[in-house]
């Protein structure tokens, strides 16, 4: 198969995972509209063609929290990582590491911090979520803290787990859930090599260190049931603000008031997130939530954004709506299923490529250049009641 793009490594990554596996990281939440919207919205963003501008110039690179990364993107946390190739987290933060971004390690991780950590050389960012067992998260932040985590990511869009129905039919989930993905895993014999048999061990690396024993891939679904806590309020995440030492970001911001606590907290970053619509169906995409959010709290508080960004060119649009940086889930996976670390480093260049092709022909030097003045229309369209309508129309 000819790779191109990440929409090339998800159909590779779909012809070599078991179904289990594919469907958990492509689907959504109830019928999958915010997921579409994800996607179909960012790519309206209508960009601002300029040419004739000398962009010999150009640069990719930025700061963000006092680190110097090649380009404005980083990897986002993405549970069960280690199922999609041997040891994925490892490889995934390795070829983030190579390619000078920050890799993200989830709470839900096959590989626990410990072993992620020393495999590379720019510190690693962490995701917590907010859980019932409050002793889980203060051994997790320990031990980010001791392995030389320099940014803590703070997921508060998961208050409970949403309804996925796809996991239910492919056996990620459901009756005779553990039988289903035996099945389907003979019929992907490469997977089951590389990944169900050498890639060892299958359980969730973080919680698994903490309680003493192994919590598989069968313990998954329920132990997040079972932990997650909807009890969930800022007050809950004092604490953590005055342990953590380095920048602390908060994932699932989808409104300008959250945004406004979130600076008034003391955060140091928000993402507007909707977790890649595997939350709550129906909310607004990450692109049509962008300008509001910018309006309200852009200087104040760095504005990273993910979901439905697929490609650098959607990384420019993303930039251009309002965010510092960009962040990508379901693309790198696609690519590590597919191809291992290789697969995520390619994926990284092509988005590379992607973006100076964006920057030449919008005419942005450097990142800090890529604003609304790059949307087609943007003054006229501002003054719109219906302006986030209309700059995606």
């Amino acid at each position: 198969m000819i790779i191109s793009s990440a929409n090339d490594y998800r159909a590779a990554a779909e012809s070599r995972l078991p179904p289990f596996l594919f469907h958990y990281i492509d689907g959504g939440a109830y019928a999958e509209h915010t997921l579409k919207r994800n996607v179909s919205d960012l790519s309206e963003v209508a960009l601002r063609q300029r040419v004739l501008k000398d962009m010999s110039s150009l640069s990719l690179e930025t700061k963000l929290f006092d680190e110097t990364l090649s380009l404005p993107l980083a990897l986002s946390p993405v549970g069960l990582t280690g199922m999609y190739a041997r040891r994925g987290e490892v490889q995934a933060a390795v070829a983030a590491d190579k390619k000078g971004i920050p890799f993200t390690l989830s709470t839900v991780s096959v590989c626990p911090i410990e072993e992620v950590a020393p495999a590379i050389q720019r510190p690693m960012w962490f995701q917590l979520y907010v859980l019932r067992d409050r002793g889980f998260m203060k051994n997790a932040l320990e031990r980010a803290k001791a392995a030389g985590c320099s940014t803590l990511v703070f997921t508060v869009d998961m208050p409970t787990p949403g309804a996925r129905y796809r996991d239910a039919h492919s056996g990620m989930s459901g009756p005779n859930a553990a039988m289903r993905r035996y099945v389907q895993s003979v019929f992907h014999p490469h997977w089951a090599w590389n990944v169900g048999l050498m890639g060892k061990p299958h359980d969730l690396g973080n919680i698994s260190k903490y309680m003493g024993k192994a919590i598989g891939l069968e313990d998954y679904i329920g132990y997040l049931a079972a932990n997650f806590d909807p009890s969930i309020s800022w007050k809950d995440l004092e604490w953590i603000r005055d342990f953590w030492d380095g920048p602390m970001v908060i994932k699932g911001i989808l409104d300008p008031e959250d945004a406004k606590d979130a600076v008034r907290f003391g955060a140091d970053g928000i993402v507007v997130s909707n977790h890649g619509g595997r939350q709550l169906d129906g909310v607004l995409s990450s692109a049509r939530a962008m300008p509001a959010i910018a309006d309200a709290v852009k200087g104040d508080i760095k504005i990273l954004a993910d979901s439905g960004i697929r490609s650098g060119l959607d990384v420019v649009r993303m930039l251009a709506l309002g965010a510092d940086t960009a962040m990508i889930g379901r693309a790198f996976i696609y690519a590590l299923a597919a191809e291992g670390g290789a697969g995520v480093s390619n994926l990284l260049d092509l988005f590379e490529k992607e973006m100076r092709v964006a920057m030449t022909l919008t005419s942005c030097q450097k990142i800090s250049d890529i604003d609304r003045s790059c949307l087609v229309e943007v003054e006229r369209r501002l003054k719109d009641p219906d302006a986030i309508k209309e700059i995606l129309a």
